[in-house]
């Protein structure tokens, strides 16, 4: 597998608490790999990490190229795309001006997305691009941020919980938009509560338990590891 992402012996902190001990993944470029856990086992813990959003130590490399001490704004300059759980939208600012502020001083040549992708993927954005986004529904507001940040032009993407509350007619447009950025190349690092999904888009998962990977392998490994999806996946 020829990776985009590396990460080996990933510690993280939260003050005094030890979070992440001893973290490993790969991601492969046009690649979407899905990391599953319970609630509170480091998912979203590992993405911040990788972005550098939180004390770390250990091994975290973009393309051959070492990352653990560059700060959150040189990450995602060096081709690496992050959209929290918490969407994190400009809400004075309207729908089609959040977009705009995803793009990059520099863009590269031959870029794959431009505003009109965004519209063409998620038609509601252009209906509401003159609206303040505040006012956009949970699920608008999802697509928006996946939105703002593909028109940064990322290789790789990192998503936390883009399902989390949304209708079952959203978490299909999710799923289509997923599907849409491995058909042009980009590689997704996916936190995903839904199994159903994962298991629906991924190429390989990782199953976290207690700040460390318990489980790595393919969709039909998974499905037939009864004892890990018992152990550290089923309620």
């Amino acid at each position: 597998m020829n990776s985009i992402l590396d990460v080996m012996d990933l510690h993280a902190f939260y003050g005094k608490s030890h979070i992440l001990r001893g973290v490993h993944l790969q991601v492969g470029e046009g690649e979407i790999v899905s990391l599953l856990g319970r609630n509170g086992v480091g998912r979203s813990t590992t993405v911040k990490a990788i972005m550098g959003m939180i004390e770390r130590r250990g091994m975290v490399r973009f393309r051959g190229q070492e990352t653990s001490q560059l700060t959150t704004y040189q990450i995602a300059q060096l081709g690496i795309g992050y959209v929290p759980e918490n969407r994190d939208v400009f809400p004075t600012l309207t729908v089609e001006q959040n977009l705009l502020l995803g793009e990059k001083t520099k863009k590269k040549a031959g870029g794959r997305w431009q505003l009109s992708d965004m519209y063409q993927l998620f038609p509601r954005l252009q209906e509401r691009r003159n609206v303040p986004a505040g006012v956009l529904s949970g699920g608008e507001q999802q697509m928006l941020t996946l939105c703002r940040s593909l028109m940064g032009d990322p290789d790789l993407i990192l998503i936390d919980e883009p399902t989390e509350g949304l209708a079952p007619k959203i978490v299909e447009l999710v799923g289509q938009y997923l599907r849409q950025l491995r058909e042009r190349g980009v590689a997704v690092l996916l936190v995903e509560q839904k199994l159903t999904i994962a298991l629906a888009i991924s190429d390989r998962l990782y199953v976290m338990g207690h700040g460390e990977m318990v489980f790595e392998g393919s969709v039909n490994e998974l499905q037939n590891n009864a004892e890990v999806r018992r152990e550290w996946l089923e309620v």
